[in-house]
């Protein structure tokens, strides 16, 4: 990450109302391509509205975005993908029954013509599911042709983010609480998944309730308190007590 460079992504003035009810006030959220922003705050601090608002799930009710300096609108998840914004959610999106190729794929399977018929092409998409983990992520199933709920927890993660980095033209990565659930061992396979999506030069943004995995993996923090930002420090400089401090109201607005 160079911090002088412009943000890959900027949201400026961002306000979600609905109804009479204000779920974001004017938030502001800097992203930069090569780095890991986690953000944190207690439930209802307004995490998951301003990501569902970044990945064009939501409409902002004011703000403004831009992605690499160009203004951007969107009115779906799929106008979002179309920019080269993406989501890893919680629930992961798996069909368990499935195979991890045709997870992978699921919504947009390669097919191939045979005798004038279009037929999927299973065989490119093992391949290519293949090629991904390995390129992409470092990783390297023992098996592609077994249902995908027999898989560790940090397979199953590795395959719902290779699904995301298929696309080339991938530059946001959005990872919902990557590790809940997940033991130690898993945790520490799913952090590494992260830092190499980072290196390859991606935005990264996780929302967590673990600090001590958001200690592990981010390069800043943004705290969000009451639908508002809290502040943002730079990983290094800071810790787990002062994050906790701003998230309950103990520190003022700061940004890194």
């Amino acid at each position: 990450m160079t911090e002088t460079s412009a943000p890959l992504v900027a949201m400026r003035g961002i306000t979600k109302r609905f109804g009479g009810v204000t779920a974001l006030e004017a938030v502001d959220l800097d992203l930069h391509a090569g780095e890991v922003l986690a953000i944190v705050g207690d439930n209802g601090a307004g995490k998951s509205t301003l990501i569902k608002i970044l990945t064009g799930v939501l409409r902002p009710t004011a703000g403004s975005m831009l992605l690499e300096g160009q203004e951007l609108t969107m009115n779906s998840h799929s106008d979002a993908i179309e920019h080269g914004i993406d989501a890893v959610y919680q629930t992961l999106a798996l069909a368990d029954h499935l195979t991890p190729a045709a997870n992978m794929f699921l919504g947009s399977e390669l097919t191939k013509k045979l005798l004038g018929l279009e037929i999927l092409d299973n065989k490119r998409m093992r391949s290519e599911a293949e090629r991904t983990l390995r390129e992409r992520l470092g990783v390297t199933l023992r098996s592609m042709d077994v249902p995908t709920d027999s898989l560790s927890g940090g397979q199953r993660q590795a395959i719902a983010i290779a699904r995301a980095v298929y696309h080339s033209d991938l530059k946001v990565l959005v990872m919902d609480e990557p590790t809940a659930a997940l033991g130690p061992r898993e945790t520490s396979r799913t952090l590494k998944l992260i830092e190499t999506v980072r290196d390859q030069g991606l935005g990264v943004i996780v929302i967590s309730h673990s600090l001590d995995d958001v200690f592990a993996i981010s390069d800043r923090i943004q705290i969000m308190r009451r639908g508002r930002r809290a502040g943002v420090v730079k990983t290094t400089e800071s810790d787990i007590a002062s994050v906790l401090g701003m998230m309950v109201g103990a520190a003022s607005d700061q940004a890194a």
